[in-house]
């Protein structure tokens, strides 16, 4: 069987934020049938829901792996709970957030799970390190992935 490529956003605001994305990336490498690819640069965002939390670091990882999208979805969210995960109120803080972004060229609607990730192309913190890693990256639909940069406003690298 062919191995998958999966593409992972990663985010953390809580609880040294850096560490926790650093230390998430360690980690995917070693999910079970799977291998980290890639990663691109830390980024710094405005947290997208209430404005009463820190800003977020985020990155994006390219895997490579023989899990099943669902299968893949379960280790993500344990991975999440080894880092304390708390899921107190919708865009609140948090000290790991692991996002599915793309699976291949699959687009699924399951009840657990929407492939594409459905606000990937409103999300700089999303859009941008995808674009530092694949710049010609289409998405299932055929839209090409630097369409959807245009109009987001670009991010840095935190301090």
């Amino acid at each position: 069987m062919n191995p998958h490529r999966a593409w992972i956003g990663l985010g953390s605001n809580l609880d040294d934020p850096r560490r926790h994305v650093e230390q998430a990336l360690v980690e995917l490498d070693r999910l079970p049938l799977t291998r980290r690819l890639a990663a691109s640069r830390l980024y710094a965002s405005r947290p997208l829901g209430p404005q009463d939390q820190p800003d977020f670091i985020n990155a994006v990882a390219l895997l490579e792996t023989h899990l099943s999208p669902l299968a893949l979805l379960d280790q993500l969210q344990a991975l999440e709970q080894r880092h304390r995960r708390v899921r107190a109120r919708r865009w609140g803080p948090r000290t790991l957030d692991l996002d599915l972004l793309l699976f291949d060229d699959s687009m699924l609607a399951l009840p657990r799970l929407v492939v594409p990730h459905p606000e990937l192309r409103q999300r700089a913190f999303v859009v941008m390190p995808l674009l530092e890693l694949a710049p010609q990256l289409v998405l299932p639909n055929g839209e090409r992935l630097a369409a959807a940069a245009e109009g987001l406003t670009p991010l840095l690298p935190p301090t």
